[in-house]
């Protein structure tokens, strides 16, 4: 079958259109090959596995030692296909998907998942998880799978979900800075914005430069939520979602909470105490600034502050990250936002039925709790090293191979042996206490496990595209804050007051009592 080649106008829908065609003539490389019950040479099968955001690290081939470990445990061998360096995730899957190179299971972005199930091009998992995944099929519970068939127009299972069921993100403050600045943890927001004028003037990094970042973004205004969340307002990397305001289930970015967040913010970008370049930010360039001490306050995931700090030292030996309780907004009730399950984690395209069985094996092995040591440490000399008889997991590297991870499903138990297990002892501590305290803070929002189907027909709606460039042209002073008002408009006549109608019989159709 010869390959599609794609123009960069090439639409999403005809993209998906090339998969189910794939899927209904069989002609799909995947969709050919045999399952892992059917393999008659003794080999492995091999099982593509597309994730995204691996992070550093190259691709291991099959004479890895984890890819073999992994073989020969499941009779299944992953072939892991990642988004290439300085590729955007999104258009790359979208590339994959219209090839004949599709991956067997894949990890959904920008709501994939539903424009597969919409267009016949996801395969239905009800019968085949319990069968061959019988791991997975047990650990998540009944209220995920029930969140995930409500996202489907048959109820079907289509997809495995995420499961999380601590608070995963937190705003983070340089405990260090503070001490340097000389003020303690601000319980305002008009002492928060005194700490980030002394994070700006006082040099609290120590190298005589004024190059401080108080607090910091990215593009289209994610990993800011902090700045959000002060005002009730709920976000989820920088996407509004969806929470009960004035009684009812609504789109956070149209309410007086959204409006009040964007004045602060405005506020702070004019003073400087917001990057100016939190607009053009890509990820690595974000982080890279935490990493080297620029950065004075922030949002991002407490499990990962391993790696974060770990860069962090080599420049300021006395760096120090504690969580920030999110400062009181007079007249607001602010809060971090918590996703507990129903996000898609992984999903099957239905052209790649004929791996299903192999896909499923490979997925149950990192559910499977007699697996656990391996799964959180890998292989020693590749993933992790040993020190005084303990496993200590080795810094992520350029020259190093990624090991894939499939489990994505936390408790609080999981966490306090993933800290205990794979943080170093000098940083336990501190990972703890972030978590401390934004679970003090977080609160579940009623949108969790809303299903993308609420937004078929309005993908701007569903793309937060008119939010952002309303959010970015206000705070960097293009508009004015009224602009705000138009915004609301324009989202309610171009779709948002049809998708509300949707989110709200799909609320009140999840608690029904």
């Amino acid at each position: 079958m010869a390959k599609h080649v794609l123009k960069k106008t090439t639409t999403w829908s005809a993209l998906i259109a090339l998969v189910t065609a794939a899927a209904l003539s069989g002609c799909s490389n995947a969709g050919e090959k045999s399952s892992a019950s059917q393999s008659k040479d003794g080999k492995p099968v091999q099982v593509k596995v597309f994730k995204s955001h691996m992070g550093v690290g190259t691709i291991p081939d099959s004479n890895n030692a984890h890819v073999k470990y992994v073989a020969e445990k499941t009779g299944v061998e992953y072939k892991l296909i990642t988004t290439p360096p300085g590729s955007e995730p999104t258009e790359f899957l979208n590339l994959l998907i219209a090839s004949d190179d599709l991956p067997d299971i894949l990890r959904p972005i920008g709501g994939v998942e539903q424009t597969l199930i919409q267009q016949g091009g996801a395969l239905p998992l009800d019968d085949l998880l319990p069968k061959y995944a019988p791991n997975v099929w047990k650990n998540i519970p009944k209220e995920a799978w029930d969140i995930v068939r409500s996202a489907s127009p048959d109820g079907h299972i289509y997809y495995v979900p995420k499961v999380f069921l601590v608070p995963e993100r937190a705003p983070m403050i340089r405990k260090d800075w503070l001490d340097k600045v000389g003020l303690p943890m601000p319980k305002t927001v008009e002492e928060y914005k005194e700490v980030l004028k002394a994070f700006r003037d006082k040099d609290p990094n120590g190298n005589g430069q004024k190059d401080e970042l108080p607090t910091s973004g990215r593009e289209f205004g994610k990993w800011m939520d902090h700045l959000f969340g002060m005002y009730g307002v709920a976000m989820w990397e920088g996407s509004p979602e969806w929470d009960i305001y004035d009684g009812k289930i609504q789109y956070a970015g149209v309410t007086p909470n959204m409006k009040a967040a964007i004045a602060f913010i405005r506020d702070l970008y004019k003073e400087k105490l917001l990057d100016n370049e939190t607009f053009l930010n890509k990820g690595d360039v974000w982080q890279a600034k935490i990493n080297n001490n620029l950065v004075g306050s922030w949002y991002h995931l407490p499990a990962n502050v391993r790696d974060r700090y770990t860069a962090m030292l080599k420049g300021a030996p006395d760096a120090y990250i504690v969580g920030m309780p999110v400062p009181k907004a007079e007249g607001f009730q602010g809060f971090v936002t918590q996703k507990s399950m129903g996000e898609p984690e992984w999903i099957i395209p239905a052209a790649a039925k004929g791996k299903a069985e192999a896909s499923l094996k490979l997925l149950d092995f990192f559910y499977d709790e007699k697996n656990d040591d391996f799964v959180r440490f890998g292989i020693e000399g590749l993933q992790h090293k040993v020190e005084n008889g303990k496993k200590v997991l080795l810094p992520p590297e350029d020259s190093r191979p990624l090991a894939l991870g499939m489990k994505n499903l936390t408790t609080k138990a999981d966490m306090d042996i993933r800290i205990k297990e794979t943080v170093p002892e000098n940083m336990q501590k501190m990972v703890q206490d972030i978590f401390v305290v934004n679970t003090a803070d977080a609160r579940r929002i009623a949108g969790d496990g809303l299903p993308n189907t609420v937004y078929e027909g309005y993908p701007d709606i569903q793309s937060h595209k008119l939010f952002q460039e309303y959010l970015t042209k206000i705070v960097i002073g293009d508009w004015p804050l009224d602009k705000f008002d138009e915004f609301v408009d324009r989202w309610n006549k171009s779709g948002g007051e049809a998708v509300t109608k949707r989110v709200q019989e799909w609320y009140a159709k999840v608690n029904k009592k």
